[in-house]
């Protein structure tokens, strides 16, 4: 007698459940930020760079730009969009209507992030996008995806999918880190310079960037077997069940090693919640002791008929695994010029944000540029505008604010990588703060403006060298600071 073929119904439901809680923390997160970073008054405009769009392109901007906010471009609709994608990603996770959920929880969250320019450019947006893509894929045709009784079981494309946006995100983290020829991680040191030079480290990694080297270059070697090989683990047949398991959890270990040493936003809760797609419903009552209730009656599979819809799911599959894999080839290649034909179509499709390729820290910072922000009265006594998460105080210990993603901070590590290239916000950031706008200083740490009752008449901007200090410093700091020079002369208020 023939077993029971693995079941994934329950799964299914679990990892839409888990993927609306990554929404909602995304859309929660950028909420009070928004406005400052791309309403009508902030530091990129959504409006005025839609207008430039327009004049540039025409009637072809709404392809080169497919958002909503073409509808409406103000401070009303970018709210409007955070505040309903909040109350779809609940009832994403309460699983409600899943296909229509998902697939306006995408178009909120693309229509954002194209309006977003630097702010909403970074590699876990477009995973997101690409992650709620293939959820709408992966999504049962009910009004409801149960987690107990009556679950249907999902179609294999749509699970495969997920488990290759899964391994191309984790293997390719790996394989562009040597691909990319970077000494540091061929000679195993780039960790002795990663926890000090990351955009947003915690406290923890003061400690970790102090341990003998040896430990360092240990971990980078786990960290390859994790990215390089734990990958194939999604691809085991089902019935090698415990395997998968292990491999479960040793793709999580990475990920809780990043959140105990850095502040990637949501990025590491996504990125478990894809690994989570690999275990079956047996896998779940193996793995966490769920009582046979927990899933009431086993799914049985239903006669599948091969109607329309059918046939649609299996074409837009089809066509998001040639996409995905010519994105995972162009990473493997570069800098290789891809053939013409797959850029073509690569191009076509890019507006859309859902289909990328991934590979954090490929080449690694060996420095820590910090640009410091002060503001004058008097042109002589200068104070220091904090941040609240990035570096800046040396006394001040980094702190913990993940799944939360302060944009700002994070794009100030940026900035002092390369300050010309992002001068058009940063000096309107400078321009706010000689205001005291409100909408600037709450980007910033606007319980400690330093200049609360009256806007300064200067400020300027500096760059400085920060690096961990070490138990030789005999110091009560967790930052050592060394100026290299001002960014800016003074800029008068006007």
């Amino acid at each position: 007698m023939r077993s029971a073929p693995p079941a994934f119904a329950r799964s299914r439901a679990l990892f839409l459940r888990l993927l609306g809680l990554v929404y909602l923390v995304a859309f929660a997160s950028l909420t009070p930020q928004v406005i400052g970073l791309i309403g009508d008054q902030g530091l990129l405009p959504a409006s005025g760079y839609l207008e430039r769009v327009y004049d540039l392109f025409g009637a072809d901007a709404y392809r080169q730009l497919p958002t909503l906010l073409w509808l409406w471009p103000s401070d009303g609709m970018l709210l409007t969009l955070c505040w309903v994608g909040m109350a779809l990603s609940v009832a994403a996770m309460a699983g409600l209507a899943p296909i229509s959920v998902f697939a306006l929880l995408w178009l909120c969250y693309l229509s954002l992030t194209l309006a977003g320019q630097d702010f909403l450019s970074f590699q876990w947006d477009i995973l997101l996008l690409e992650a709620g893509a293939l959820a709408v894929l992966y999504s049962p045709p009910a009004w409801r995806a149960p987690l107990r009784n009556g679950a249907s079981e999902p179609s294999a494309a749509g699970r495969w999918l997920i488990w290759g946006l899964a391994f191309k995100l984790t293997f390719l983290s790996g394989a562009t880190k040597l691909l990319s020829g970077d000494p540091t991680w061929w000679g195993l040191t780039a960790l002795d310079y990663h926890y000090e030079t990351q955009p947003i480290p915690s406290w923890v990694s003061w400690y970790a960037h102090n341990l003998p080297e040896f430990v360092g270059h240990a971990s980078v070697i786990k960290m390859f077997a994790v990215e390089l090989v734990a990958p194939f683990a999604l691809f085991l047949p089902v019935r090698f069940r415990r395997a998968r398991i292990v491999g479960f959890g040793v793709l999580c270990s990475l990920q809780v090693a990043i959140v105990l040493t850095g502040n990637y936003g949501f990025f590491n809760l996504l990125t478990v919640v894809l690994y989570a797609s690999m275990l079956d419903d047996d896998a779940l009552a193996l793995r966490w002791r769920v009582p046979a209730s927990f899933g009431g009656v086993p799914p049985v599979p239903r006669p599948r008929r091969r109607g329309a819809g059918h046939w649609a799911l299996i074409a837009a599959a089809a066509g998001m695994a040639l996409l995905s894999t010519l994105t995972f080839v162009r990473e493997i290649r570069r800098p290789a010029p891809m053939p013409a034909w797959s850029s073509t179509l690569l191009g076509a499709v890019a507006p859309f944000r859902s289909v990328s390729g991934y590979g954090l820290f490929r080449s690694m910072t060996t420095e820590r540029p910090e640009i410091v922000i002060e503001g004058s009265a008097d042109g002589t006594t200068w104070r220091e505008y904090p941040f609240r998460w990035k570096a800046g105080d040396p006394a001040r210990a980094p702190g913990f604010v993940q799944p939360h993603m302060p944009r700002l901070d994070w794009q100030m590590w940026f900035a002092a990588l390369d300050p010309q290239r992002q001068a058009h916000w940063l000096l309107p950031l400078a321009q706010r703060l000689l205001e005291n706008d409100p909408l600037a200083l709450g980007l910033l740490d606007p319980a400690a403006n330093p200049f609360p009752d009256e806007p300064p008449r200067y400020v300027r901007l500096l760059l400085y060298r920060y690096r961990f200090t070490t138990p030789a410093d005999a110091s009560d700091d967790w930052w050592a600071r060394e100026l290299l020079g001002p960014l800016t002369e003074p800029m008068p208020r006007p």
